[in-house]
């Protein structure tokens, strides 16, 4: 087949011309105009073209009164070849970013997504400080527009980094720019900084507020990340509240996404409202049940309350895509800033000059009635040479080689004809009227004016430094950083996700199942949990739960699985086929290809399970062991105990327990944890239990341990170790590794007799998980001090007539130990306003616990924080 070929008539007569390669021509052809006319922003002004040509379209219309918007698209229209409607867009974009541009009217809201009102209805004009930043005639680069009838900027003169400031995305093609917004204040300090000759960091800033984690920002270049979050607030237990958005997202999208959430099961809520106004408030129903905690860890891991943006900076320069970081982009923007304040002050030097040297001229010409030596002559030309030639009676030039003793004055240039025109064409009036002190003191102003601009072009750099702080001082009150800079916990889905499936198991026949609803019931879980199952054929696989799966037949354990846990700890022994022995062994299961059947024995044929056993803190029991009959073991009845085997990984065969065949193995006792007490911390800002070293160190906790929490409402309550508990900080008075021995010690308003009253008491409680009042239920009532510090000193100060009253008291002297539902004794018949805790023991950790703690470790209590455990 032949190349295709187009024809084309030139002056009457057709011309075949070949169509090879001539795609390719007018891809690259289009691709370079969209990345350059259309996408990509400039590095000199931070516009992309068309939000260049609005700009200088405003700034030719202003007269500092309001515009129609369709007035300004129209304007706009005589220098960008597009359809009003991208221009319109465009416009409404650069007024939302609140910035260049003033509006007035309905510009829409980026926080809802309302869009902007038509374009007869709205209005703007430029900032002031748009118009102290971006324009300036005589700096300007000129080009003609594109149907040649007007001359438009080739970039304007911005001495601000606006695209920082404004930020920018587009899609060209082959590539795209996103460049995320900074903050205006930050940006200054940062350019500062930078003629300063420091290295700067800068990281974005949202008009939406919220909170943003920067850790893989990487300057905002290609691979780099961010991860933005919007602000949740916990109103009481049944009530969220959204206050600040993420960047990009609108409260509609939210709730979408919330709902969508919500109708898979991952979230449980009965409604969202949006009572966005001028703020934003987004308030979440809890459904009955459901924890606030929780709840919020699941709304930034299934919805859109946490967002991941990649940037992507990329910037014209020189007519040529480049990849930069911001700090690279802000350096450039500065130089370029000081390179136009240094073009302007050539400019005002000249200007300056200039004046001068007429102003000389003119002094001269008139005090010394040189228009006199003109009355005679007849023509133009004499009179031009008469002026000249009396002028070198008075002035020398700069080309002229003067002696030193020449008495005439010194002009900054030669004085050429136009000079000597304007000199003729000085009006009557203003000779007669000359004052010859007010013209030595114009000169002298203007030679002042003149050393301050050639003292500044000498110190450019502190002269560019004093620009900026000007721009701060006048314009940075309100523009204060808004969005939280912060680290986010990364948070597990699995632990999160609201429990909106039951596992279900039929262990005979081998299936496992959320769908299975009449077999037996295993436990709640959810729709993306993994499941682990164990088989009597000494097998395990790890699958996605799903409504009806088979794993195989005999199934002695199954549970849900999470990755990387490597304190639950699975004992077992087996009979090895091939050599009749039996092997014992503990192993975890961290890491698995999931749907892979992994064997648990050495794989012979024949080869059983005995025992198996699941613990999830490590716990090792002991096992007691029956050989069979005819065994010629001495001993056919013995203990075992798992605690004297290492955990290893779950390949490995284990050791030899007997030789001899074995009827059966039962549990004799239950053992505690093998792995050692695990060390627990509380993150004092997000209230959650970790074991990563972060926050407040509350102990090492072993099987059967407890914390005991004392909240601020005057309530009390052990729990059970759960690390995914997350404590409100704002509601804990204290919280500790709870023993039965600890005094409580507690002052507190008694609402009903108006008394301030003091009670000790220890936990008597047994129920686990349950708050238990210690205070009167009278709705004045208020605990104004908790301690588990023993023999407490404190001081308390009240008034009474008017007068204020402080005193001390020994806590362990005033009161003894007494039940804890006493009321206590009354310190005084008033109400304390202050209790502040002055001495006071520590309290001791249990011996057993010292034993298990390392060099350095503590158990740290605040006695000058009301006593406290210190946590807040």
């Amino acid at each position: 087949m032949g190349d295709s070929t187009e024809t084309v008539s030139v002056n009457g007569q057709d011309n075949v011309i070949p169509l090879k390669g001539m795609y390719q021509n007018y891809f690259l052809d289009y691709a370079s105009y969209v990345i350059l006319e259309r996408a990509v922003p400039g590095i000199d002004d931070g516009l992309k073209p068309v939000q260049r040509r609005i700009m200088h379209a405003m700034k030719e219309m202003d007269d500092g009164r309001f515009h129609k918007v369709a007035n300004i698209i129209g304007q706009t229209m005589q220098y960008h070849p597009h359809g009003d409607a991208a221009i319109g867009d465009a416009l409404v974009n650069l007024g939302q970013k609140d910035l260049m541009i003033d509006t007035q009217g309905n510009w829409g809201d980026v926080r809802t997504g309302d869009s902007a009102a038509a374009p007869r209805y709205i209005e703007a004009r430029l900032t002031k400080f748009a118009l102290d930043v971006a324009f300036n005639n005589q700096t300007t680069r000129w080009q003609l527009s594109y149907d040649g009838r007007k001359k438009e900027p080739v970039a304007l003169p911005m001495k601000f980094p606006l695209l920082l400031a404004q930020s920018a995305d587009g899609i060209a093609v082959g590539l795209s720019t996103k460049i995320l917004p900074h903050n205006f204040i930050e940006l200054i300090k940062a350019s500062i900084k930078i003629l300063e000759g420091k290295t700067v960091k800068i990281y974005p800033d949202f008009q939406t507020g919220g909170s943003i984690d920067v850790t893989d920002y990487n300057g905002g270049k290609r691979g780099g990340k961010v991860k933005v979050r919007a602000t949740i607030e916990q109103v009481d237990k049944k009530n969220l509240a959204i206050r600040e958005l993420p960047y990009g997202v609108t409260s509609t999208n939210l709730i979408d996404s919330i709902l969508k959430a919500n109708d898979k099961g991952k979230i449980k809520i009965k409604k969202v409202v949006d009572n966005t106004a001028k703020d934003v408030e987004l308030m979440i129903e809890l459904a009955p049940g459901v924890s606030p905690d929780l709840t919020i860890d699941a709304l930034y891991a299934f919805t859109r309350c946490e967002e991941s943006i990649s940037p992507n900076a990329c910037v014209i320069i020189q007519d040529k895509p480049h990849f930069l970081t911001v700090e690279e982009i802000l350096e450039t923007s500065t130089a370029n800033t000081k390179e136009l304040l240094r073009q302007e002050l050539e400019i005002q030097k000249a200007e300056l000059e200039e004046k001068m040297h007429f102003a000389s001229l003119e002094k001269i010409f008139i005090e010394n009635r040189i228009y006199h030596k003109i009355e005679e002559c007849e023509t133009w030309e004499a009179v031009i040479e008469t002026i000249d030639r009396e002028l070198k009676k008075y002035v020398v030039g700069p080309s002229e080689k003067a002696k030193p003793s020449d008495k005439r004055l010194h002009l900054l240039r030669d004085v050429t004809e136009e000079d000597i025109v304007r000199l003729t064409e000085i009006k009557i009036k203003r000779i007669s009227k000359f004052n010859s002190f007010k013209a030595d003191e114009l000169i002298a102003k203007l030679e002042e004016s003149l050393l301050e601009v050639k003292h500044h072009l000498a110190h450019l750099t502190e002269y560019a430094i004093d620009y900026f702080q000007r721009l701060l001082d006048k314009y940075g009150k309100g523009r204060e950083r808004r969005t939280k800079l912060t680290t986010f916990d990364t948070i597990e889905r699995t632990v999160v996700v609201a429990n909106n499936a039951k596992l279900y198991v039929n262990r005979k026949e081998g299936f496992i199942g959320s769908g299975i609803k009449k077999e037996e019931f295993v436990s709640d879980c959810s729709d993306i949990d993994d499941i682990i199952t164990f088989r009597q054929d000494g097998k395990f696989q790890v699958s996605r739960i799903a409504d009806k799966t088979f794993v195989g037949k005999d199934i002695i354990h199954v549970d849900v699985w999470k990755k990387g846990d490597d304190r639950t700890t699975y004992n077992m022994a087996y009979v090895d086929g091939k050599t009749g022995r039996t092997y014992v062994k503990r192993f975890n299961v961290t890491a698995i290809t999931r749907d892979r059947e992994y064997d648990m024995t050495k794989g012979t044929k024949g080869s059983k399970l005995l025992y198996f056993s699941a613990n999830p803190n490590g716990e090792a029991e002991i096992v007691t062991l029956q050989l069979s009959q005819g065994s010629k073991a001495k001993k056919k009845i013995f203990d075992f105990d798992f605690g004297e085997l290492a955990i290893k990984g779950r390949g490995s065969q284990g050791n030899i327990l007997t030789r001899y065949p074995v009827r059966k193995i039962t549990l004799k006792e239950v053992g505690k944890s093998t792995l050692g007490a695990m060390k627990i911390w509380m993150d004092s800002v997000s209230g959650r239990l970790n074991t990563d070293e972060r926050g407040i160190f509350l102990g090492a906790f072993d099987t059967g341990d407890h914390l005991m929490a004392i909240y601020k409402d005057g309530s009390y309550e052990v729990l059970e170790l759960d690390l995914n508990k997350k404590f409100d900080t704002k509601e804990v008075e204290a919280i500790i590794k709870f023993d039965p021995d600890t005094v409580i010690n507690a002052v507190y308003y008694e609402g009903a007799k108006g008394w301030t009253m003091v009670k000790r008491f220890q936990i008597e409680t047994n129920k686990l998980n349950q708050r238990f009042p210690f205070l009167t239920e009278h709705r004045s009532t208020k605990l104004l001090y908790a301690s588990i510090n023993e023999n407490p000193k404190v001081k308390y100060s009240y008034r009474m007539k008017n007068e204020k009253f402080e005193e001390e008291v020994v806590i362990a002297d005033f009161i003894d130990v007494k039940g804890w539902k006493a009321i206590g004794n009354k310190l005084i018949d008033a109400k304390v306003t202050k209790v502040t805790e002055i001495g006071g023991a520590k309290p001791k950790p249990k011996a057993e616990q010292s034993e298990k703690l390392k060099a350095g470790d503590s158990i740290d209590f605040d006695v000058e924080n009301n006593g406290q455990t210190k946590l807040f």
